[in-house]
């Protein structure tokens, strides 16, 4: 991907941990790589299709005067999520945030922090067997999709994500999987356009889930509303109670099938094998 790059933009603003510096304020330099396609820019000459450093410089100087937090680590998350939340064409920033003659009590040209935010691609699988199958998967999409228009706050107002989802697929009826002496499901997967990291996503879903009723009480038993991340990018995460891609979805007719109605090509990144082939598999 491309990259445009502003170096050191110097302005005045009133963050810090302590109270003189929320009062009197200082010199920040910020330091952006705005990534993006400059293919069409850069054939047509037109400002219109790039992104606008200049427009860019602005709004970041706007948002560092108009906030005040503690650490610049916060001033880099913060104004990350703003800027891929408010420029159209922008799928990557890479901050840093520079703090010249922090007050420490020692002598020292600048500390800064340094940060890599973008935009994240998700499939999502949805299942339901009990009571209104239908409605409870219909929340699920509104409830994801009203991320964009509602992005989820942290407990001191900052935004801690935002999202949308791009594509649904059809509602197929299934047969129950392990436990099989229950209703039938509906089952559906979803393409989630995001900012927010696995385990914020992970910890979204069970909120949505919890809203919908659901209970864990039985390992593949009945539940109003599952949610389960199939695919995030291409990345391979292993921990204790989160594993992507889904261990189990190459098995899984259920998943695989509304799955390749809307990512047919989507290639496993452990297997190798796109979605279409898996399906073959156990078809």
């Amino acid at each position: 991907m491309d990259k445009i790059k502003i170096e050191n933009l110097e302005i005045f603003a009133k963050h810090g941990v302590f109270p003189e510096e929320n009062k009197l304020g200082q010199k920040f330099l910020v330091s952006a790589d705005l990534y993006t396609d400059t293919r069409k820019a850069g054939k047509t000459d037109a400002l219109d299709a790039s992104v606008d450093y200049g427009e860019i410089c602005h709004f970041i100087e706007t948002f560092m005067k108009e906030h005040t937090f503690s650490l610049i680590e916060r001033i880099a998350e913060n104004l990350a999520e703003e800027l891929l939340l408010h420029i159209p064409g922008l799928e990557k920033v890479g901050l840093e945030v520079k703090k010249p003659w922090a007050p420490i009590g020692l002598p020292l040209e600048s500390v800064s922090v340094e940060i890599l935010r973008q935009w994240h691609t998700v499939y999502i699988a949805l299942g339901s067997n009990m009571g209104d199958r239908k409605a409870y998967l219909d929340q699920a999409v509104r409830a994801l999709d009203s991320l964009a228009k509602h992005p989820v706050k942290d407990d001191r107002g900052g935004i801690l994500s935002a999202g949308a989802v791009e594509r649904v697929s059809g509602y197929y009826e299934t047969l129950p999987y392990g436990m099989t002496e229950q209703e039938d499901f509906l089952n559906a997967c979803l393409r989630l356009r995001t900012l927010m990291t696995p385990r914020e996503l992970l910890d979204e879903l069970h909120r949505i889930e919890q809203e919908a009723g659901r209970k864990r009480v039985i390992h593949w038993g009945p539940r109003t509303l599952d949610l389960d991340i199939i695919f995030y990018d291409d990345l391979v995460l292993e921990a204790e109670d989160l594993c992507i891609p889904h261990v189990e979805m190459h098995k899984r007719k259920f998943v695989l099938e509304p799955l390749c109605e809307i990512a047919p090509y989507q290639r496993h990144p452990v297997y190798k094998k796109t979605v279409q082939e898996m399906l073959e598999l156990v078809s």
